[in-house]
């Protein structure tokens, strides 16, 4: 749960420009092209990957506060698919969620690949959690 609104959850997630200063796996964040609501519709992500460093540019839809969704258009990894949900409690707490499937292109026992997704999600979720909260 993190104490804020689903609004400000998305408001935080889709300031790409800042995001950068509070998730610690970003390198780099570059919106490469606009939607009509004038929300990153082509991002451009470089990531610590710990070993490497992994590039990639995402395709963006959004359903404003509730959802942001997104797809691999090009990288360094074969796909990448996820999306947050924001569901609004009556205590002025937000429960947010995230998927995440990702295929790096290489042979990795799918032990590892669901160890690193795991560790993604929380650490994304815990850093907006972080980040939100202190608004």
């Amino acid at each position: 749960m993190i104490a804020g609104t689903p609004q400000q959850c998305f408001d935080a997630l889709t300031d790409y420009a800042a995001i950068v200063e509070w998730q610690t796996a970003i390198k780099a964040c570059e919106v490469r092209e606009l939607d009509s609501a004038g929300r990153g519709k082509h991002v451009f992500w470089e990531l610590d990957a710990k070993v490497k460093s992994v590039s990639y540019t995402l395709a963006y839809t959004y359903e404003e506060p509730s959802w942001i969704g997104y797809k691999l258009v090009e990288g360094d990894i074969s796909d990448i698919q996820g999306e947050y949900t924001f569901e609004n409690r009556d205590d002025e707490t937000t429960l947010a969620t995230f998927s995440l499937k990702i295929d790096p292109g290489i042979w990795v026992p799918g032990k590892v690949v669901e160890l690193l997704s795991g560790q993604v999600m929380r650490s994304s979720l815990d850093e907006l959690k972080t980040h939100v909260e202190a608004i």
